[in-house]
């Protein structure tokens, strides 16, 4: 409960600094706002989520505004991480220093430019996945998923309150909990170092953190928990990022 509630107190505190935008609020003492706080990046270093971690506690814990530690890894709105998701605590692409007033600016050599280290390049996942992916419940596909989209960031599947909602590959279950907002009573299962799965809106789960699961095994039961109707909310992860699961769910 302890660690539901620190989480919900990070996210709401997160949404309220991005509700600040651009503004400008000056204390007396010429004190920054948080949302003018100047964040330090820890060039080529990077920080894989823990359960119970917030995007705010960790960038906090990092010298990091957690506004710019969402922009540099592509979180969007509510902001929600996972358990075994990496973050990057730097930019993708870094910015050249300004010049020293105090000295007197030359122009920079020719191989400068060779010298900058490359932009990352973006996380694109394979065509193919080593995971035997199979579908994790019956019943009518109501939602799809969008790219950019976030609160596409899956598929949704219509059913009963009940419904056997199975494991859709071999793995271990790394979340089984409620306190991310926005997917109910929430599974994730971990199937390799790259590959996660995640389960929400469930009326009950059936599995704990550390269990490990096989393919087709009933892991919870459908329900609506965040949600208006009995569905199954079901996401598909490379290295942390969304993809679309119809693209690796067998035809049917």
């Amino acid at each position: 409960m302890k660690t539901m509630i620190r989480g919900l107190i990070g996210l709401l505190a997160l949404t309220l600094l991005v509700s600040c935008g651009r503004s400008h609020v000056v204390r007396e003492g010429g004190a920054r706002s948080a949302s003018q706080r100047v964040s330090a990046p820890k060039y080529g270093s990077t920080v894989v989520v823990q359960r119970g971690q917030t995007l705010y506690r960790i960038a906090t814990n990092n010298g990091i505004s957690p506004l710019d530690l969402a922009m540099w890894n592509s979180v969007a709105a509510p902001y929600t991480i996972y358990p075994g998701q990496r973050l990057r605590l730097y930019p993708s692409r870094s910015r050249a220093p300004l010049p020293n007033p105090s000295r007197p600016v030359s122009p920079p050599p020719q191989s400068t430019a060779a010298a900058r280290p490359p932009a990352e390049a973006p996380v694109v996942a394979p065509v193919s996945s080593p995971v035997p992916w199979r579908w994790p419940t019956e019943g009518q596909l109501i939602g799809r998923y969008v790219s950019g989209d976030p609160v596409k960031q899956g598929i949704d599947i219509a059913g009963t309150g009940g419904q056997s909602v199975r494991a859709a590959g071999d793995g271990v279950v790394v979340y089984s909990g409620s306190g991310l907002v926005g997917y109910g009573e929430l599974i994730i299962v971990k199937h390799n170092e790259q590959w996660l799965s995640a389960y929400g809106h469930n009326r009950s789960r059936l599995v704990n953190e550390g269990q490990i699961v096989k393919a087709g095994q009933q892991i919870a039961e459908m329900g609506r928990s965040g949600a208006a109707r009995d569905m199954l909310h079901f996401e598909i992860r490379y290295n942390g990022k969304p993809v679309d699961p119809l693209r690796y769910l067998p035809g049917r």
